[in-house]
């Protein structure tokens, strides 16, 4: 009788320990930080998210709403996410350790894992309030996206390039696009600069609702700039509601970052399913239709995740 009571305490021994192991496997989590919803992170996130969720064995994914790119890439350091998307200047800062782009000390733990599609300066203004060219943002009232995001670090660049500063504005808001684009339907705002994708929803949004002036960032102005991750661009005409000409921008390439503690087969697998589903991310969002896994690590300013190395090894991106 003893004999058949230690089988069976060993069998259920055996049946705990099996469950144990299925419900760790089950715990896999892949937390995507993203962006405010009105932009392209978010929208970019949630594909991700159901892409990992679909193709990642005993996976939950999720994606986060966040400040972006700096909250992110933070968060990253401290373990509190798998991936996240930010801007490449604010990636090179992180890595760096560049104070005053809100990085106190080196994310040293943060690893590349793809290069996305590139941001585009874009800074609309009400056409009723004057606003044509970059000067006469003097004295006017506009949102530059949340302290310290990777939309604000842009706005602070290219106004410095420009010869402005906050202090030439009769008001500065630090705002989310959506935020912004509410204050200037209701003409509590002049104008808002959005680092995003062509085409982002929150200037559709206004662009619908009001006439705008979409303002140039000519050229001279983005080389003043003196940072590499910054290019001349072009905003094709008719991205936008009434905007009926091509208009001159910076460009600033957006990255996926994972952290060291992220295991190595997970960060294969997540670049990996991310190109073998990559039509999902290009139905998302129209931005991610440059997203090309032969450009996965061009502009690259951190080390490449080993995980991702070896996929992209394996199809021939990376020797």
């Amino acid at each position: 009788m003893r004999l058949l009571q230690k089988i069976g305490l060993t069998l259920s021994l055996g049946a705990a320990l099996t469950t144990g192991a299925a419900l760790a496997q089950q715990q896999q989590f892949v937390n995507i930080l993203t962006g405010g919803q009105s932009g392209v992170y978010y929208p970019l996130g949630v594909a991700l998210s159901q892409i990992y969720a679909k193709a990642i064995p005993n996976t939950r994914a999720t994606a986060q709403v966040t400040k972006a790119s700096a909250e992110n890439l933070n968060l990253l350091q401290a373990g509190r996410a798998e991936l996240a998307l930010a801007l490449g200047d604010s990636v090179s800062n992180a890595y760096k350790g560049n104070a005053e782009a809100g990085f106190n000390a080196p994310l040293t733990k943060l690893r590349g894992l793809s290069a996305t599609y590139n941001n585009y300066i874009q800074i609309v203004a009400n056409a009723d309030s004057g606003i044509k060219t970059l000067a006469d943002l003097k004295g006017k009232r506009i949102s530059v996206g949340a302290a310290k995001s990777g939309t604000e670090l842009n706005a602070r660049a290219i106004f410095k390039a420009a010869g402005l500063s906050y202090s030439d504005l009769s008001k500065v808001e630090y705002l989310p696009f959506g935020e912004s684009v509410e204050l200037m339907k209701n003409r509590q705002l002049d104008a808002t600069l959005q680092s995003a994708g062509l085409g982002v929803a929150s200037i559709r949004d206004l662009a619908t609702s009001v006439k705008i002036i979409v303002v140039a960032v000519p050229a001279d102005v983005v080389t003043k700039v003196g940072d590499a991750a910054y290019q001349p661009a072009i905003i094709p005409a008719n991205t936008y509601a009434g905007q009926t000409t091509d208009i001159a921008t910076a460009a600033i390439p957006n990255f996926l970052v994972t952290h060291s503690g992220v295991s190595d087969e997970l960060a294969y697998q997540m670049a990996k399913t991310m190109y073998d589903n990559i039509d999902t991310l290009y139905a998302a969002h129209n931005a991610a239709k440059s997203i090309k896994r032969e450009n996965a690590l061009v502009g690259m300013a951190i080390p490449v995740h080993p995980g991702a190395a070896r996929y992209y090894k394996e199809v021939g991106v990376m020797k």
